[in-house]
C-alpha cells in the first residue's frame, strides 16, 4: 500500500506528545508490500482494544529511535473520576465476586439479598410480587436489577427508593401530571376502582421483562451476568467521562509505570492491485478452498440510521429487508455467494453448496423478516440444512448521563442488540462452530449486510485463499479510509507481556479514536487517519480458533466491548411522549477477536514479523471491498458516503472499470454532484456469476458502446456480448441464471450449478430505444425502480436461449422465450426475421453451446463451445 511519508499532527485534550517517522520495509508474504510507521509516542491506561483512556508523554530529548509506545492495564484499575462512579463500581464487583462463588439460585438469592439496595427496596410486603408467578430464579433476576441500581424499571414497586422528585429528577409540578395520568388511566369508564386490564398487561409485561434478563444474565455469564453487565457499563462510562478532562504527567505518573507497554504501526499489507500475480494465485487457493469455508452473516443490527419502513404498513425492517438495486440486500449476498459457486463447478465440474450462518436478533422483528425471505425464496435453492440461524440477545440501552437504563413505561425498557462482536460467543452457545464441523467447514468467510461490493472481483476468494492455504487464525479485507467515515483502522500492535514481545494485526474502532489519540479532522491530510487502512468488517476466521475464544468462558469471548453513548436514543413513553436522550448500549466489536491472536517472541522484533504472524491483511481499491448502505441520504444533501446512493455510484464506478477494459466506449462517472443534479449517467447491472473474477467477465464482452442515459441489465452467466452498441434500455433476464433445481429427499428444490442454463449472445448489434424517463420524479436510481419509456427486454424460462445478430432493435419489445426453445433474431427482408425452434433433447442440459473455463497458470480463459 503505497503512501507517502508525513508527520501527522495530533489533537488532543493533553498537550504533552510527541509524532515521529520512521522507515522500516517489511515484506509481507515475501510479496510485494509497503511498511509505514509514522509513529506517535504516548501511554494508555487500559486493555488494547477495550475502552482506553490515552495519557500522552513528552519525547525522551536523547532518543535515537523515536516510536510509538501505548500502555495498558486492567479496566477496573481505571480511576474514575466521579466520586459515585467509583463507589458504585467498587460495589458491584464485590457483588459479582460474591455471586461467582455461588452454586445454585438459592445461594445466590442469599447472596443478593445481602446487597444494602435490594434490602431496602424489599423491605415493604407490597415489594414481593404476589400473585405473578414468580420462580425463585426470576426473583432473582429481578433482584440482580435492583442491585444494579435500576429498580426504576420496575415502575411504581421502585420508586420507594427514589428520593424527593418522582422518576428521572422530574419537577413537582411534572411529576404531579404524571400521577395525575396514572390515576385517570388505571380509572374505569364507569368510574370504579382500578383496571384490571392494566394489571393484565403489566402482569404480561414483567414476564416479558424477566425472560429477557434470563437472556442477559445467561448470555453474559462470562462477566458476571446482569451484574456484570452494568458494571461494565458504569466502567465505560467513567472512562468515557474521564477522557473529557486534561490528564497531567504528575496525576498519573505511578500507574503509568505499572502499565504494559504498546506500540502501534500502520501495518504492511498485501496490496491486491499491486501484486496482481500474487493476487491471482491467491483467488485461485480461495477458489480450491471453497469446499472448506463457510459463509457468516452478522445480521442482527437494528439500522437505525437507514430509517427503513414497510412502504404500506409503517412497520420498521432490519437492513436485510432494504430493496437495493431490484433485490433485498440478503438476496445479493447470496447472488455473490452463487456466483463464486458456480465458478468452482464451472472451474472443477463439482457441486459446491457453501453453509451459511445467519446472526439474527428480535430488534425489527429481524429473526422473523429474514426467516420468512428464506422460506418465500425456498431457502435460495440451497436446502434449510445448509442455513443456521441463530438469534443474538437484546441488551438494555443506557443514558450517557448516568448509565440507568432507559426504560420507555413499568417494566419495558429500550433494548437494542448487543453488537456484532457477540457473534463468536453466542456461535458457540448455539452450536453454530459445531455445526460448520457437521458440514465439514475448515474457515469461514465473514460479511456484513450493508456493503454491496465486498465481493467484487478477487478480493474475498484472495482473503479466504490466503487464510486457508497459510492456516491463519484471522484476515482482514482492507482500504483506503474516508476521512470522516464512521468505520475503524486497522493496526499492528506490539506489546511487552513480561519480559516477551507480543505482535498481531488487530483494529481501532472509530469511536476509540480520541482514547488513542487520532486525529479526528474530516479534511486535514495530516490526519492520522490517513496512515492507517480502514477497517471494514470483511473477515477470514479460522473457525477450530474462533471456537476457542468462543467457549472461553471470560471476557475474551466478548471482544472489543465499548460503550458509545453519543448518539440519541429516541422512544415514545406511555403516555405517548416522545423522548431523545444520549446513550447506548454495551456493544463488542467482531474484528476485535483479532487481539486474542497475538504471537509471542522472546525478544522484539523489527523487520518482517509480519510473515509469521496468526492474523494477516488484504488491501484493494476502496471500491472493490466496501461501499455500504448504512444511512438514509437527506433530500437534496450533497453528501453520499454510506448511503445507498453512494453505493450506487460506486457499483456503477465498478462497472465502468470493468467494461471500459473491454473496449466498450462508456461514458465516465462524473463527481457525486452530478449525481445530486442530475442522477446517475447510465444504470448498469450486472449478474455476479458474469464473472466474478473480472478476468473471466472481460472475455465475455468485447467492443461496442454503451451512451449516456441507457440501461444495461444482465441477468444470466452463460453470455456473449460483440460489439453491441446500446442507446436505451437492454433487459435480460433469466430463470436459470446459474443453474436448474432438482428436488431432493426431503422434498427441497437443491440448486444444480451448470444445468439447463439460460443462454442469451448478441453479436454485431444496435439497440435503439427511449429507454428510461430521466425527467420522471419517481424514479429512486438506487432501487432499480425507475420509469421507462421503452426497452428491449429478453425474458428467458428454464433453459431458453436468445441470439441477435447483425441487427439493428429499434423501438420497444419484449420477447418471452419459452423453456426449451431458442429464439434467433436477424435482419430479415422488412424489418427482423424472428425463428423460435425447439432445443434439441441431447442438449436440453448443456445447451447448443457454452463458455468452457479452464487454467492457465494462475489465470483463467474461456473457450466458446458449439455443440
Amino acid at each position: 500500500m503505497a503512501r507517502a511519508t508525513s508527520s501527522p499532527v495530533l489533537h488532543h485534550y493533553n498537550p504533552l506528545f510527541t509524532l515521529n517517522s520512521k522507515s522500516s520495509p517489511s515484506p509481507f508474504f515475501s510479496k510485494s508490500s509497503y511498511y509505514h510507521s509514522n509513529s506517535l509516542s504516548f501511554l494508555t491506561s487500559s486493555i488494547f482494544s477495550s475502552s482506553n483512556q490515552l495519557h500522552l508523554l513528552p519525547q525522551t530529548p536523547n532518543s535515537s529511535t523515536p516510536i510509538t509506545r501505548v500502555s495498558t492495564a486492567p479496566v477496573d484499575y481505571v480511576p474514575p473520576p466521579d466520586v459515585g462512579f467509583r463507589k458504585e463500581i467498587a460495589r458491584l464487583k464485590r457483588l459479582r465476586e460474591s455471586l461467582s462463588d455461588c452454586g445454585t439460585v438459592k445461594e445466590k438469592l442469599r447472596t443478593i439479598d445481602s446487597d444494602s439496595r435490594v434490602k431496602s427496596f424489599f423491605k415493604s410486603p407490597r415489594n414481593e410480587f404476589a400473585g405473578v408467578g414468580l420462580s425463585d430464579y426470576d426473583l432473582y433476576l429481578l433482584k440482580c436489577v435492583v442491585a444494579s441500581g435500576q429498580e426504576h424499571v420496575l415502575g411504581e414497586f421502585g420508586r420507594e427508593l427514589v428520593k424527593g422528585e418522582l422518576e428521572n429528577g422530574r419537577s413537582s409540578i411534572k411529576s404531579a401530571l404524571y400521577a395525575l395520568a396514572d390515576m385517570i388511566e388505571n380509572w374505569d369508564v364507569n368510574g370504579g376502582g382500578g383496571s384490571q386490564r392494566l394489571k393484565d398487561e403489566e402482569r404480561a409485561a414483567l414476564r416479558s421483562l424477566v425472560k429477557m434478563l434470563g437472556e442477559v444474565e445467561q448470555f453474559y455469564d462470562c462477566i458476571g451476568g446482569i451484574i456484570g453487565y452494568q458494571m461494565s457499563v458504569l466502567v465505560l462510562l467513567a472512562q468515557s467521562n474521564h477522557d473529557e478532562h486534561t490528564i497531567t504527567w504528575s496525576e498519573q505518573t505511578n500507574k503509568l509505570l505499572k502499565c504494559q507497554l504498546v506500540e502501534i504501526h500502520p501495518p504492511s499489507v498485501l496490496d491486491l492491485s499491486e501484486d496482481t500475480e500474487y493476487a491471482s494465485q491467491a483467488a485461485f487457493w480461495g477458489i480450491e478452498g471453497l469446499p472448506d469455508l463457510g459463509e457468516i452473516y452478522p445480521l442482527g443490527g437494528s439500522a437505525d440510521r437507514l430509517g427503513l419502513v414497510h412502504p404500506e404498513t409503517g412497520e420498521c425492517l432490519p437492513a436485510a429487508m432494504l430493496p437495493f438495486y431490484g433485490r433485498t440486500l440478503l438476496e445479493g449476498l447470496i447472488r455473490d455467494l452463487q456466483a463464486r459457486e458456480f465458478l468452482y463447478f464451472k472451474l472443477y465440474g463439482k457441486q459446491c453448496i457453501t453453509p451459511i450462518a445467519i446472526m439474527t436478533s428480535s430488534a425489527k422483528n429481524n429473526h422473523w423478516h429474514i426467516t420468512c425471505l428464506c422460506e418465500r425464496l425456498s431457502w435460495f435453492g440451497r436446502g434449510r440444512s445448509n442455513f443456521k440461524l441463530f438469534e443474538q440477545p437484546l441488551v438494555p440501552a443506557v443514558a450517557a448521563e448516568d448509565g440507568n437504563w432507559i426504560v420507555t413505561r413499568p417494566f419495558q425498557l429500550v433494548c437494542k442488540p448487543g453488537g456484532h462482536g457477540v457473534i463468536w460467543k453466542l456461535a458457540h452457545d448455539k452450536g453454530v462452530f459445531k455445526w460448520f464441523q457437521g458440514h465439514e467447514r475448515k474457515g469461514a468467510t465473514v460479511r456484513q449486510i450493508s456493503n454491496v461490493v465486498a465481493a467484487t472481483d478477487l478480493s474475498l476468494l484472495a482473503l479466504a485463499g490466503i487464510g486457508l492455504r497459510h492456516k491463519k487464525k484471522l484476515g482482514f479485507a482492507s482500504c483506503k479510509r474516508n476521512s470522516g467515515a464512521t468505520e475503524g483502522i486497522n493496526v499492528l500492535f506490539e506489546k511487552n507481556l513480561d519480559g516477551k514481545w507480543a505482535y498481531g494485526f488487530s483494529c481501532i474502532e472509530y469511536t476509540e479514536f480520541k482514547k488513542f489519540g487520532v486525529t479526528v479532522a474530516h479534511h486535514s491530510p495530516k490526519s492520522l487517519q490517513a496512515e492507517f487502512p480502514a477497517n471494514t468488517n470483511i473477515l477470514y476466521v479460522d473457525l477450530a480458533s474462533a471456537e476457542h475464544i468462543g467457549s472461553s468462558k471470560t471476557e475474551s469471548s466478548l471482544p472489543g466491548m465499548v460503550l458509545n453513548v453519543k448518539k440519541p436514543i429516541t422512544y415514545i413513553d406511555q403516555f405517548g411522549m416522545k423522548h431523545s436522550v444520549l446513550g447506548g448500549r454495551l456493544e463488542c466489536t467482531m474484528q476485535n477477536i483479532a487481539d486474542n491472536f497475538t504471537n509471542l517472541y522472546s525478544s522484539r522484533c523489527y523487520n518482517g514479523v509480519e510473515d509469521d504472524l496468526d492474523t494477516f491483511i488484504v488491501y484493494n481499491e476502496r471500491r472493490k471491498v466496501t461501499s455500504s448502505a448504512k444511512k438514509s441520504r437527506k433530500h437534496a444533501h450533497k453528501s453520499m458516503q454510506q448511503t445507498p446512493d453512494g453505493a450506487l455510484l460506486d457499483i456503477l464506478r465498478n462497472a465502468y472499470d470493468l467494461l471500459s477494459h473491454c473496449d466498450v466506449k462508456i461514458p465516465k462517472i462524473e463527481g457525486n454532484e452530478e449525481y445530486v443534479n442530475s442522477g446517475p449517467p447510465y444504470l448498469i447491472l450486472l449478474h455476479p456469476a458474469l464473472g466474478p473474477l473480472w478476468e473471466v467477465t472481460r472475455q465475455k464482452f468485447l467492443g461496442g458502446s454503451i451512451a449516456k442515459g441507457s440501461e444495461l441489465q444482465i441477468e444470466v452467466a452463460e453470455f456473449l456480448w460483440r460489439n453491441v452498441q446500446l442507446d436505451g434500455s437492454l433487459i435480460i433476464l433469466a430463470e436459470n441464471v446459474v443453474g436448474s433445481t432438482r428436488t431432493n429427499e426431503l422434498d427441497e428444490a437443491i440448486l444444480q450449478y451448470g444445468r439447463s442454463c439460460a443462454r442469451c449472445k448478441l453479436e454485431n448489434i444496435k439497440v435503439l430505444n427511449d429507454g428510461i424517463n430521466w425527467n420522471s420524479g419517481y424514479n429512486l436510481y438506487w432501487k432499480h425502480d425507475v420509469q421507462r419509456f421503452e426497452a428491449l427486454k429478453v425474458v428467458l424460462h428454464g433453459n431458453a436461449e436468445f441470439e441477435a445478430k447483425d441487427v439493428v432493435i429499434q423501438g420497444n419489445y419484449v420477447f418471452d422465450v419459452p423453456d426449451g426453445y431458442k429464439l434467433q433474431i436477424t435482419t430479415g427482408t422488412s424489418g427482423l426475421d424472428v425463428q423460435l425452434m425447439p432445443i434439441e433433447a441431447e442438449l436440453m442440459d448443456s445447451g447448443t453451446w457454452f463458455w468452457n473455463y479452464k487454467t492457465r497458470g494462475t489465470h483463467i480463459e474461456l473457450e466458446l463451445i458449439e455443440l
